[in-house]
């Protein structure tokens, strides 16, 4: 029996495996919003809300979105338990790639890494150059695959979820998630 990925796996036009729709997962990493979130209060998520925004512009779905703390712990949890669900195609997080003390995302995801992607993180300080000037090498943006899931650490600010996601991650997503996964299709060896 098809499981529902198999349902969206297709080739593009230029024979590539693709998954799409994707389905989506967010992290939010920010010990300040998820402090206002422990009180009740209801934590604005600008970085957040720009990559569903970008995601569903594109017919693709976002399935969880999740808010944590700078906390090395609490970010490959919610990381971890995100590439392991069946129904998320691709994971972003958001925050936490400066270089201050508590600037953890990068080491929380990519230890989870598999597979590294280094041309993202590459590509992304580029196009961050040609926007915000030398102030981009302070970014550690990075991505790999994790469990067969293409997972995506960018910048907190709107710009750089922006950037990442419209010139980057959705449009190379559905042809990472189809190859990523490729070994599992029907009638393909593992």
């Amino acid at each position: 029996m098809a499981t529902d990925r198999d349902d969206r796996r297709s080739t593009d036009a230029h024979g590539h495996d693709v998954i799409d729709p994707l389905y989506v997962g967010i992290v939010t990493v920010s010990s300040s919003r998820a402090q206002a979130d422990d009180t009740g209060s209801e934590p604005d998520d600008p970085g957040g809300d720009t990559i569903e925004e970008c995601f569903k512009a594109e017919g693709h779905e976002v399935q969880e979105r999740l808010l944590v703390r700078d906390d090395y712990s609490s970010i490959r949890t919610a990381v971890r338990g995100l590439v392991a669900r069946p129904d998320i195609d691709v994971v972003v997080t958001t925050g936490g790639t400066g270089v201050t003390a508590d600037d953890v995302s990068p080491e929380a995801t990519s230890s989870l890494f598999e597979r590294d992607l280094p041309g993202f993180g590459e590509r992304f300080r580029a196009l961050s150059w040609e926007e915000i000037g030398t102030r981009a090498i302070a970014s550690r943006a990075t991505a790999g695959i994790a469990v067969d899931t293409p997972v995506f650490c960018i910048p907190g600010s709107t710009g750089a979820c922006q950037t990442a996601c419209e010139q980057l991650i959705v449009p190379e997503s559905p042809h990472l998630a189809g190859l990523a996964t490729r070994h599992g299709a029907d009638g393909e060896n593992q």
